[in-house]
């Protein structure tokens, strides 16, 4: 098991061990875990007194982004970027977190990069109450969000230029990848949103003012960026249908050509079919001019083929 904690008593920062932090009656005492296995687990639930509720909230396998009062305090589940490769299906990894009073319980499954800054941030002396702290995160976490949802709106402009130049190749690999990022960012945003507007309405003293400030502005760009992935998937889904119907157009439009070549040299094929065959009687067989007269023939009757699709625009694209 591993993690740290700080603890801020008169706008003093310092950090200090997991046991020394849970006893000390300080502005804020911040206990942040890293890990997956039991030892937290029976940690949180023997030495920290957690409730079974909390216990579960903050050791559950799976998670989604919510926020629930428990007494006088409350617990808040987030979903941030990080720096470990994570499934398309699920992005973004997690942090559970529970304050009450001056401390806050934090546990993180996998990295999640929004927790230097924080660190940074509280060390440097710049946060100094729980209601602080959890507004530190949430902000960091949209924060660092916010430019990978631009980004990938970005690549579906890049997109949507080729589709327009009829640059269609490969493009239906990128479009999907967009796609399928948004889902997975717009899965875990949404309720996101919805977690840091509950908080922020939390009748608890803990909160001030400000924090419910900042944590109102990490919610609007949660739900600013929530707008951003939904039109990124319907303009993904309409792009997907362009790509396809163009696909198809090319296919056509080959398959029309193919056919066209095809009808001009079957009857040439069939009349030098027929003048080739071994048998006696075949006009002008021992003739000299024999050879280009046919020759002649062949390409009048393909230059006259030719001229008729020409006239009906079958060579139009």
């Amino acid at each position: 098991m591993s993690g740290f904690a700080y603890v801020v008593h008169d706008g003093k920062t310092r950090k200090t061990t997991l046991r020394e932090a849970l006893h000390d009656q300080a502005d804020l005492s911040w206990t942040h875990l890293t890990t997956n296995d039991e030892r937290a687990k029976a940690w949180l639930g023997g030495e920290a007194q957690l409730g079974s509720i909390v216990l579960e909230a903050l050791t559950a396998a799976e998670t989604r982004p919510r926020c629930d009062a428990v007494g006088d305090g409350a617990v808040i589940n987030l979903r941030g970027l990080s720096s470990e490769a994570l499934a398309s299906s699920d992005p973004l990894a997690s942090i559970r977190i529970y304050a009450q009073g001056g401390h806050v319980f934090s546990v993180t499954r996998k990295p999640l990069n929004a927790l230097d800054p924080v660190r940074k941030q509280v060390e440097a002396g710049e946060i100094l109450d729980p209601g602080d702290l959890i507004a530190a995160i949430a902000q960091a976490i949209t924060e660092e969000l916010d430019p990978v949802v631009a980004d990938l709106g970005d690549s579906l402009d890049e997109c949507e230029e080729q589709i327009a130049s009829r640059q269609v190749f490969d493009l239906r690999r990128s479009v999907n990848k967009a796609r399928t990022q948004a889902i997975g960012y717009r899965r875990f945003i949404n309720p996101q949103r919805a977690a840091l507007e509950r908080l922020a309405t939390l009748p608890v003293e803990w909160l001030r003012d400000d924090d419910r400030l900042h944590l109102n502005a990490a919610a609007d760009r949660a739900a600013r960026m929530a707008e951003e992935l939904e039109s990124i998937r319907e303009r993904a889904a309409l792009m997907h249908e362009s790509l396809t119907d163009l696909r198809a157009e090319q296919i056509d439009q080959r398959s029309l050509l193919i056919a066209v070549v095809a009808m001009v040299f079957l009857p040439l094929t069939f009349l030098t079919g027929l003048l080739g065959m071994n048998v006696e009687g075949i006009p002008f067989a021992h003739a000299p001019w024999a050879f280009w007269g046919v020759v002649a023939v062949c390409v009048v009757m393909a230059v006259g083929i030719a001229a008729y699709f020409l006239r009906r625009h079958w060579f139009e694209t």
